[in-house]
């Protein structure tokens, strides 16, 4: 069977990830399928908008499909990584800039790679089981495929605390950070979609939303933006109130990689300066290039994926460890190794 069902549907273009027991994780041959379908409907007058879903109750896309990454990775292959993720962003970039309504329909886990091909669309919906997270830092990577520029515009200091600590938000969290844009009970899908097939009309997603309950995000979110104002990862945890919510977030931020941890505060930064996807992904491919060879990468995928011991033993002990000269060299221009998009 297989990874991904792509069709033409009345006026819809239709994608739908078809390996629910991965957790519909991303391979390389389903990004370029999908980059081939959007090429082909851009300028087809008979195709009014691309529909976005996945089969499963437990995820949308739980992010990239890193097997074989690591086998490469790990025999000191770092060429399929890197091809995957230049390939990967280009795909990235084009949904950012797709011509016409791209409506992305996202349940359970919408993780990594997942939020690169659904959270740059123009119509993001979100229902009861959503949970959406940028994981990256616990395997030695920093958010990617366009994520650092959805962390850049979350309000306030929510980013940082986002890409920092991992936190999976639901359905109100996300329409609080700027991931999503509608709260559509699941129940509701079907008839939409058929709706959206019939018609094309994208105007169909705005009558079907609703009200979401409120997040955590809300709850504790003055907490955060006082805390994550620190100019360093170190001056964030010295200054996070005392009490559960701290302890907590110390508890995530200190689990990942602290090299990881470093270049993602300074590259949710830097980002804030585009008001593109073009540049946040030149940025991220800087250290997702070196990150096999360099970083943590190879001992975060071990350590979370393949042995599963939860045990990685990073490069820097902590993330007091980490010296300026280490997250700058991550992040330095490639030269001639710079993304290429086009």
């Amino acid at each position: 069977m297989s990874d991904i069902d792509i069709r033409r549907s009345g006026r819809a273009g239709r994608v739908t990830l078809t390996r629910p027991k991965a957790l519909n994780a991303l391979t390389y041959e389903m990004a370029t399928q999908i980059e081939t379908a959007l090429d082909a409907w851009a300028d087809d007058a008979a195709i009014a908008c691309v529909i976005i879903d996945a089969e499963g109750e437990k995820a949308f896309c739980a992010g990239g499909d890193l097997a074989a990454m690591y086998d490469t990775a790990s025999r000191g292959d770092f060429a399929y990584g890197r091809r995957f993720w230049q390939d990967e962003y280009r795909l990235n970039a084009k949904i950012f800039d797709f011509p016409k309504p791209y409506i992305a329909f996202c349940q359970g886990f919408t993780m990594g790679g997942g939020v690169g091909i659904s959270l740059h669309g123009s119509h993001r919906i979100v229902c009861e089981s959503s949970r959406i997270s940028m994981p990256e830092c616990g395997i030695g990577l920093v958010p990617d495929v366009g994520g650092s520029l959805l962390l850049a515009r979350a309000p306030g200091r929510l980013g940082e605390y986002l890409g920092l600590t991992a936190h999976q938000m639901d359905a109100s969290d996300a329409l609080l950070a700027g991931f999503a844009d509608y709260f559509i009970p699941e129940a509701k899908w079907p008839a939409l979609i058929a709706t959206l097939e019939e018609t094309g009309d994208w105007s169909a997603v705005d009558a079907a939303a609703e009200n979401p309950p409120n997040g955590a995000l809300t709850t504790h979110r003055a907490e955060i933006d006082l805390g994550f104002a620190g100019a360093t990862v170190p001056d964030i945890l010295r200054g996070l109130a005392p009490g559960a919510f701290a302890a907590k977030t110390e508890t995530a931020i200190r689990r990942c990689s602290p090299l990881s941890v470093a270049c993602t505060l300074e590259l949710v930064r830097r980002v804030r300066a585009f008001d593109h996807i073009r540049p946040a992904l030149e940025m991220e491919y800087r250290f997702t290039y070196r990150s096999a060879e360099e970083g943590d990468f190879v001992e975060g995928i071990r350590a979370m994926i393949i042995d599963k011991d939860r045990q990685p033993k990073w490069k820097h002990e902590s993330v007091e460890a980490v010296p300026q000269m280490d997250m700058v060299r991550m992040l330095i221009p490639l030269g001639d190794d710079t993304l290429d998009l086009d």
